[in-house]
């Protein structure tokens, strides 16, 4: 399927679904849009993730798995933690001579990390891309020639272990089984010499099998400066990884009901990708570092910046050309912190909540006719006590920009609101008295 819709316009489609999470046009490059695979709290704070704690988890840093035993609990234990989250996103799209609107709800994470003693293990969940974009273009006579479509994604089932070896020393490994499916829908449209469409129009349908491993490896160093000044700082490391892509594609002549707009295929013909050397493809996933430091006060403030390489320049596929795209490394700097006014007060719930917020500069490394696709975002969130002390109600709101209108291609202005479920209780306690 030749791909160079932005050279068209953006179809005038309102998009309002339940999926992975995606309803942006750029989700039709690549393996989707990349979600950003940190916690409500990591967004809250400028997408920053280098902040480890007793209470949260931390999906981007498996050394965060571990920890040092509580005060709470006569230094005996730690806590198990499970946390949840769901996500709300709306998206506003322009080009030069058109707009639209789009609404996606979505699920971010599931995850849970196991103490033991030394050692901490994390299991989890996590939508790594998605897909889901509706679009069309449009002939010198102002007909509909193409439209496209796509869903799917790619996913993320987590496996980490960690190690502490000293108060202020962590280091973790996580290891990651990759899944998902990308649906690709391309329809062209056909007319008489009288511009009226005809009965029967012609669609190429692309399907993605996507599987493989991968692992993250992340360090964290937090050495206190003063007995309530601590500083910050990690690192994390994900090499280079191929996913393996069973691939299909499906030529059909379809009728179009006018009415609802599906789609029905009067017969089909199976290409054999096999004999093209097309059938099991293999797409090579970049490399990823990244390293962050900050200081702040126990239980009271913290501020701190990060700086995220990503290797996208090295991204290839061999089944899906895409004449007007390209790759180019990917980066993103952080800036953001949280307070808490009075982290003691139990007769003041306003007093106890946790105020985060930052600011993000993000490159993804796409390049699309000749246009480096950047994003920025603003973020602001609170994570609000709820049932034991050690548990918390997290939201955060996103507002940002992504793309640009020049040479034809299409800005998005989004708001992203994210809730998660912080659920922390001790399980393992050992016996005192028989």
């Amino acid at each position: 399927m030749k791909k160079n819709l932005f050279y068209i316009i953006l179809s005038l489609i309102s998009i309002n679904s339940f999926s992975q999470g995606s309803a942006s046009p750029y989700s039709f490059y690549g393996i989707g849009s990349l979600n950003f695979n940190g916690t409500t709290e990591n967004r809250a704070m400028g997408r920053l993730s280098m902040v480890t704690d007793s209470i949260h988890m931390n999906f981007r840093n498996p050394a965060s798995f571990t920890g040092n035993d509580l005060k709470a609990f006569n230094n005996e234990g730690r806590l198990v933690k499970f946390t949840v989250s769901v996500g709300n996103s709306d998206i506003n799209f322009k080009t030069q001579n058109a707009s639209a609107k789009s609404t996606t709800t979505s699920f971010d994470y599931l995850g849970m990390s196991v103490p033991m003693g030394k050692f901490g293990m994390g299991f989890g969940l996590i939508p790594h891309s998605s897909v889901g974009y509706k679009l069309e273009s449009l002939d010198d006579a102002d007909l509909i020639k193409y439209k496209y479509s796509g869903k799917g994604g790619l996913n993320k089932v987590l496996l980490g272990l960690a190690y502490q070896f000293s108060e202020s020393l962590a280091l973790g490994m996580n290891f990651d089984y990759n899944f998902g499916n990308i649906q690709n829908n391309g329809v062209e449209f056909l007319y008489d010499d009288n511009s009226e469409p005809l009965d029967y129009h012609s669609r190429e349908a692309n399907r993605s099998d996507l599987s493989g491993f991968s692992y993250n490896l992340g360090i964290t160093f937090k050495p206190m400066l003063t007995d309530l000044i601590q500083l910050h700082s990690a690192f994390t490391y994900s090499p280079d990884y191929n996913l393996n892509s069973d691939n299909s594609r499906t030529f059909s002549s379809i009728v179009i009901n006018s009415n609802s707009g599906e789609e029905y295929p009067i017969n089909e013909i199976n290409v054999d990708l096999e004999s093209l050397g097309l059938k099991e493809t293999n797409l090579s996933m970049p490399s990823k570092t990244s390293i962050g430091l900050g200081i702040g006060k126990i239980k009271k403030w913290f501020i701190g910046t990060e700086y995220t390489f990503v290797n996208t320049s090295v991204f290839k596929s061999d089944l899906i050309n895409i004449d007007n795209s390209s790759y180019e490394d990917g980066s993103t700097i952080s800036f953001g912190g949280y307070f808490i006014p009075e982290f003691s007060s139990f007769n003041n719930l306003l007093k106890r909540i946790v105020y985060r917020s930052g600011i993000y500069f993000e490159k993804t490394g796409l390049i699309i006719n000749d246009q480096s696709i950047s994003e920025v975002g603003m973020t602001f969130g609170v994570g609000i006590p709820v049932g034991n002390m050690f548990s918390n109600l997290n939201l955060a709101l996103e507002v940002g920009k992504r793309g640009t209108t020049d040479a034809n291609l299409v800005e998005e202005k989004f708001a992203n609101l994210k809730m998660s479920l912080s659920l922390n209780d001790r399980w393992f306690v050992k016996r005192k008295y028989n």
